[in-house]
């Protein structure tokens, strides 16, 4: 491994497309603007208290209207909305196919929704009080072994521009245990190649300064000085990491790139947009990091979320000491 040993080089779905952006005249998918007001109310309300992420704000909007469009078709008000509402709504999307993951968030949406209602005095009584949470099974992320990883690192052709973007991008991704949101809208602002930082501002307008490490810096510095130019020939934008056109990257776009140097490397993995992420977080505590600097790296307001890596870490031991020791 050419990686040094007491630094790793480590670290859309369907409701990212809705508007996210609060607004009394935001329009759904086909063009109707959002018909009641108090949806409106509220997604304002926790944008502005909050500061929550566009893609939560975005998951918000698109559990509500679901709802509100269920309820329409009954002839139902969603300030009217009751226990045995909500129940039969639940029961209806367990029928079309659900997932107890899915239906939790929606759930937990709703709550907040009518206890928000609550509180502003529209309604008098929270009907989601009395439905219990469906149980659900909280997964492993998924991650790869540090060999996996630089497999995926050399896959793309750097010789060419756009390979080394995407190049430089996994380096980044692997070195910092960015969020591929927070990746993709990286600005020239964001970084200081002379400090080896990059200043971040998460979940909750929470901001982390994240150190990059020598490698991803000399990629940095490479990419910057020729092939990005070359990406822009004349065109100007401040996101670092430009498409073809000139834009911002999407994450879809990278989740896409991820996939294809995942099959040129040969990894087999089923992986997801997070997985460099997970295996920035793995890596660092199969080194020995501390679980808060780990957390406050990721951006994890609540260490039990960070802890989750504890547990990959562990068992990627236990995996390591069964094929050393077959016997056991």
């Amino acid at each position: 491994m050419s990686r040094p040993k007491s630094e790793p080089k480590v670290q859309m779905n369907s409701v990212a497309k809705s508007a996210v952006l609060p607004s009394t005249a935001r329009p759904a998918k086909d063009g109707v603007v959002d018909a009641d007001p108090a949806i409106s109310r509220f997604l304002d309300a926790v944008w502005m208290e909050r500061g929550l992420s566009q893609n939560t704000l975005a998951a918000y909007r698109a559990d509500l209207t679901a709802l509100t469009r269920w309820l329409d078709e009954r002839r139902l008000v969603v300030t009217c909305t009751t226990r045995a509402d909500l129940v039969a709504f639940i029961a209806w999307r367990v029928e079309a196919g659900a997932r107890p993951r899915s239906t939790a968030r929606q759930l937990s949406s709703f709550r907040r929704f009518f206890r928000f209602l609550l509180r502003e005095g529209t309604v008098t009584d929270d009907p989601t009080a009395q439905i219990a949470m469906p149980k659900i099974g909280r997964s492993l992320p998924k991650s790869l072994t540090e060999d996996e990883v630089e497999s995926l690192l050399a896959a793309p052709t750097v010789t060419d521009p756009l390979g080394h973007r995407d190049r430089t991008m996994l380096e980044v991704l692997y070195a910092t245990g960015l969020r591929v949101s927070e990746l993709v809208n990286l600005k020239h602002t964001q970084v200081n190649t002379n400090q080896g930082v990059i200043r971040i501002v998460g979940k909750g307008d929470r901001e982390r300064l994240i150190p990059l490490g020598d490698e991803s810096v000399r990629w940095l510095a490479e990419f910057v000085r020729g092939p990005r130019t070359e990406i822009l020939l004349e065109r100007q934008t401040d996101y670092l990491f430009p498409t073809r056109r000139g834009d911002r990257m999407t994450r879809q776009a990278f989740w896409h790139i991820i996939k294809r140097y995942a099959r040129k490397a040969g990894v087999q993995k089923e992986l997801s947009p997070h997985t460099l992420r997970h295996a920035f977080a793995t890596h660092l505590l199969n080194r020995g990091a501390d679980l808060r600097v780990v957390q406050m790296l990721l951006g994890h307001s609540d260490l039990s979320t960070t802890q989750i890596y504890t547990h990959v870490a562990r068992e990627r031991m236990k995996e390591l000491h069964a094929q050393h020791h077959p016997r056991g």
